[in-house]
């Protein structure tokens, strides 16, 4: 197919194979061609620059795609400053034996209020000083748990023990949530509801669009909180390549084929525009994979969540107690200082975690999380894998900012079908053991926003590592960031895009025959410096524009 360029408003919503539709979604406003300004017939456009009126403007490929819009991801969809939650109960720090259970029993206490209109039903003030605990904590929806600082002489919380845990969970978890290791339950998380999945009838839909056109539109009502599925097939799996990965020279572990069963996407997303002439919804963040009837299309379900709301953990010092002189060997210690399992708009603010396995997770079963100027230090065991991540994010709608890593393995990470859209802003790694990006198993839709590490940037076919780790991820962006070396590979129906970076770009990668990604103005930042902070201005204005006009 012969390649041609199209240029489009990212909030223009659905393109369709050959050409633009007439109208955007939102505005109504008629699509602009390419300007002269911007291109010529030897000198393409950049992948996202301003126009005339300073309004985004995105170059599309062949197929309508573009660079997502990343600006949902966050805290209540990126669009209000973390909360300050009212102190209704304070303890201090005995100095005697284990406090796990004294503070477990005032977070239930404080768990047990009626929430506000905001879903808060208060915060739990830890004074300053240093606590024990032998076993874990949960902090239930609504509550928030709070120190006096995260340095050395603020709130300290170690984690006592050999026993290998988490220290810290937010949100709902057993019975109501079981592992977070395991697939999501089907009582928790995004809940499809019975009896309404339509097909999506497009016969392909861009990753970067927020509009699909449906076989009917019953039962659908403007905010609602929906389900698309996009099927795992045979066919698609075979054109990745990733039903042959070859076995290693020295198998470590078992290799594993990638299944269809395995590689349906389950993406959550809300309605915010109906067009019942068109049979379209419009939905509030693109889907960050590309539905394509010949690889079985999709589905849009209507869906509910059976998350905990609003959990924080805020201004601590977390510790996990280890063997001394086995910073590179003791496994026998508290493995994950703060886990978000189920939950939905959460925060982490002002959380130091030192010489844990993990230092922030966020599970595949959350979404709106914000983990905001928080550090990793010197994680404690083996230099492989497993082990050492900082911050890894598995759910949807989350964002990192101003994180910072030092000696970790993977700093800023994803993990295996990671969907979206997720955001590592403004965050520092130093004395990485190894690279940050999306880890494993086609991870969709990460924005890697102005992150500078001393080791590498990778986006890759990672074979058979892993046991079949395969296509880390794709619609992986990575913008003005500043690292040692580049690898950017582009799968099959996908793309990663390096813009304004700098870095020695490593091209061989892993498979070195693997097709290169985009990799734009290289060792020169571009404008805007902050593309999450430029597409949330952004959509923020147009909403705001949007009252004006309704009011």
């Amino acid at each position: 197919m012969k390649f041609s360029t199209l240029f489009v408003s990212l909030s223009c919503g659905l393109l369709t194979t050959g050409g633009l539709m007439a109208g955007a979604e939102e505005s109504g406003e008629a699509r602009q061609p390419l300007s002269p300004e911007t291109s010529s017939a030897n000198q393409p456009a950049p992948w996202i620059f301003r126009d005339h009126s300073g309004k985004l403007r995105y170059r599309a490929d062949e197929l309508g795609n573009t660079i997502p819009d990343f600006s949902r991801a966050g805290y209540r969809g990126g669009k209000v400053a973390l909360p300050e939650i009212a102190v209704v109960k304070t303890l201090e720090p005995t100095g005697e034996g284990d406090d796990g259970e004294r503070i477990q029993a005032a977070l239930d206490e404080i768990a047990a209020r009626t929430p506000d209109a905001e879903g808060h039903k208060g915060a739990l003030l830890l004074r300053q000083g240093t606590y024990r605990v032998a076993k874990s904590l949960h902090v239930p929806g609504g509550v928030t748990l709070r120190g006096e600082g995260s340095g050395e002489n603020g709130t300290v919380i170690i984690a006592t023990g050999k026993e290998k845990r988490t220290l810290i969970t937010a949100g709902a978890i057993w019975p109501r949530y079981k592992s977070w290791t395991g697939s999501t339950p089907e009582n928790i998380g995004t809940v499809r509801i019975d009896g309404t999945r339509r097909q999506i009838t497009d016969a392909y839909v861009p990753w970067s669009a927020r509009t699909v056109t449906l076989e009917h539109l019953d039962g659908l009502a403007m905010g609602d909180r929906i389900a698309i599925l996009r099927p795992g097939t045979a066919e698609w799996i075979s054109v990745l390549g990733m039903d042959q990965i070859p076995k290693a020279k020295i198998p470590v572990r078992p290799l594993y084929q990638w299944q269809p069963s395995e590689y349906d996407f389950v993406i959550e997303r809300f309605i915010v525009g109906i067009d019942p002439q068109k049979k379209q919804v419009t939905l509030d963040a693109p889907l960050m994979i590309a539905l394509d009837k010949t690889y079985g299309g999709g589905w849009l379900f209507r869906a509910e969540s059976r998350r905990d709301l609003e959990c924080g953990v805020e201004r601590l010092r977390l510790v996990s107690e280890y063997r001394k002189g086995g910073e590179l060997k003791d496994t026998e210690h508290a493995k994950v200082a703060l886990h978000f399992a189920a939950v939905e708009n959460a925060w982490a603010r002002d959380v130091v975690a030192m010489h844990f396995n993990m230092g922030f997770l966020v599970a595949r079963t959350s979404i709106f999380v914000t983990i905001k100027e928080s550090k990793v230090l010197d994680p404690v065991g083996p230099v492989k894998g497993g082990y050492r991540y900082g911050f890894h994010l598995n759910g949807q709608y989350s964002l990192v900012e101003d994180g910072y890593a030092r000696k970790n393995r993977h700093a800023f990470s994803t993990g295996y079908r990671a969907r979206g859209p997720n955001v590592f802003l403004d965050g520092v790694s130093e004395q990485a053991q190894t690279d940050s990006g999306p880890h494993e198993r086609f991870a969709i839709g990460a924005l890697y926003d102005n992150i500078a590490d001393d080791n590498s940037l990778i986006v890759q076919d990672r074979g058979n590592w892993g046991g079949g780790h395969g296509w880390s991820g794709a619609q992986q962006v990575f913008w003005n960031c500043d690292v040692r070396t580049l690898t950017v590979q582009k799968p099959p129906t996908a793309q990663n895009y390096a813009i304004g970076c700098k870095a020695e770009v490593v091209s061989a990668g892993r498979l070195p025959d693997r097709p290169s990604g985009v990799i734009e103005s290289l060792g020169v930042p571009v404008k805007p410096q902050s593309l999450y902070r430029a597409q949330l201005e952004e959509r923020l204005g147009r909403s705001r524009e949007q009252e004006k006009l309704e009011n």
